[in-house]
């Protein structure tokens, strides 16, 4: 049985419930607190909660002192595409900076595993003599993440992807996007599902963007992409999170990695992503285009981070009116 833990694919043959999960991974009699699909399991229903294939927990352990630590902090933390694990849930773009001596600060300071390049737009050794973005962000450190932007139709789209597993040598992890036109830079959907298609059949490793709907993206992870790439707002805009409800269905319904693509502005941004469940964020205006880039790069990483940590710490419910911090029942007056 398959079962996703913080957010990592592990198989776990022979397990029934909660209980079982816990024992396998050493943590029983520990003090952890465990979320089974965005519900909290009590203690005392571990044996009696079953598992199903594809089910996801999360689980945060308790140390010494009263201080919950989550597996972010301890460096457990990770999500899994195409079979990697990457501990850094924050994915940077390469665009927009006004050199590569900036480009390269600004991603060491977010502690991004993946980086997307434009193929279309930037210098990865199909220009000889040019400056190579791949001197900055070397492969050896970094998965490249190949992107298909300014590709308006699945043809271009496709016929980019294969331009890139050339260049980089047989790569097949791709970032797909289809643009509907210049002005909103919103996808072309119907597009980017033929060219979903084509590309899935053709062997490739498929991260999509897409817009916010919970039926596009569900589709999208149907046909076969290993992560699915909902817009918050459209690109370069900052404009954050417009429609939370939307990512929080599509999280819910997911089966494959949820990173929120474009629109992002800043560091809260960022983390009410993560409070929704999202596996990670991709940006890259809103660093680009900080006045301090570097020191924005450095902001986004911790924003992503508090927001994983308080997605795994589970919020408060929400109420209409007070409710005393310190009450009064059982107290004599």
């Amino acid at each position: 049985m398959k079962l996703y833990i913080n957010g990592e694919s592990q198989d776990f043959n022979g397990a029934k419930n909660v209980a079982d999960v816990i024992n396998k991974l050493g943590l029983t009699g520990k003090r952890i607190a465990v979320e089974l699909n965005h519900e909290i399991v009590a203690f005392d229903q571990y044996q009696k909660q079953s598992l199903n294939d594809g089910d996801k927990l999360e689980i945060v352990h308790a140390i010494g002192g009263g201080q919950a630590e989550s597996l972010l902090q301890t460096g457990h933390d990770s999500f899994t595409v195409a079979g990697k694990a990457y501990k850094s849930r924050l994915l940077v773009g390469t665009g927009k900076y006004k050199d590569l001596q900036e480009t390269r600060l600004a991603i060491e300071a977010s502690g991004a595993e993946i980086v997307t390049v434009a193929i279309r737009r930037t210098n990865i050794g199909q220009n000889p003599g040019e400056p190579n973005l791949l001197d900055v962000i070397s492969p050896d450190k970094y998965t490249i993440l190949p992107n298909t932007a300014g590709c308006y139709t699945a043809d271009e789209a496709v016929r980019t992807c294969r331009l890139a597993r050339e260049l980089l040598g047989g790569h097949k992890l791709v970032k797909l996007e289809v643009l509907a036109d210049q002005k909103t830079l919103f996808p072309d959907v119907a597009q980017t599902y033929v060219a979903a298609e084509l590309l899935v059949k053709d062997g490739f490793d498929v991260m999509v963007y897409t817009n916010d709907d919970p039926i596009a993206a569900k589709r999208l992870e149907d046909i076969g992409c290993v992560a699915v790439m909902p817009l918050a707002a459209p690109i370069g805009s900052g404009l954050g999170i417009r429609n939370p409800y939307n990512i929080l269905t599509i999280v819910e319904n997911a089966n494959v990695p949820i990173l929120v693509d474009a629109g992002v502005g800043t560091a809260s941004d960022a983390a009410i992503a993560m409070e929704l469940g999202c596996d990670g964020v991709l940006m890259n205006t809103a660093i680009a285009e900080a006045k301090n880039p570097v020191l924005m790069a450095s902001a986004m990483k911790k924003g992503i981070e508090a927001g994983r940590e308080a997605y795994l710490a589970g919020r408060m419910p929400r109420r209409r009116f007070a409710s005393a911090s310190s009450p009064n029942e059982g107290l004599f007056f």
